[in-house]
């Protein structure tokens, strides 16, 4: 812990399988965005707990492109950079719809767990 800190670091918790895509698509649900902007805005809205790496986050962005849940075009960033901006595609959305409610029914089977086990 360096001096600026006032609390322990607490280690990345391991995403389960399916749930980074899920993150990306909801992330997209209303703005076209870069990948770095996906990765920040996930990071600011999970307060820091959850930090997606590059080496994670564009595998899963091709791979989303490639199911045809996503599209990318190629944009200037605010930064005036070439960026390749991804939206969700109708198709996406749908995935996205059936994702949320599965995360929703597996988060409510773990809850249970954890209040009745």
């Amino acid at each position: 812990m360096s001096n600026n800190d006032t609390m322990p670091r607490h280690p990345i918790p391991d995403l389960l399988p399916g749930t980074l895509d899920l993150l990306i698509l909801r992330t997209l649900q209303t703005d076209a965005m870069h990948g770095w902007a996906i990765s920040e805005r996930i990071q600011q809205i999970s307060h820091d707990v959850l930090q997606v790496n590059q080496g994670s986050l564009y595998p899963a962005l091709h791979r989303l492109e490639h199911q045809g849940w996503i599209e990318a075009e190629w944009r200037v960033s605010e930064l005036g950079r070439r960026a390749k901006y991804y939206r969700l595609t109708v198709s996406g959305r749908r995935q996205l719809a059936v994702e949320a409610g599965e995360w929703e029914r597996m988060s409510a089977a773990i809850d249970r767990i954890m209040k009745f086990a």
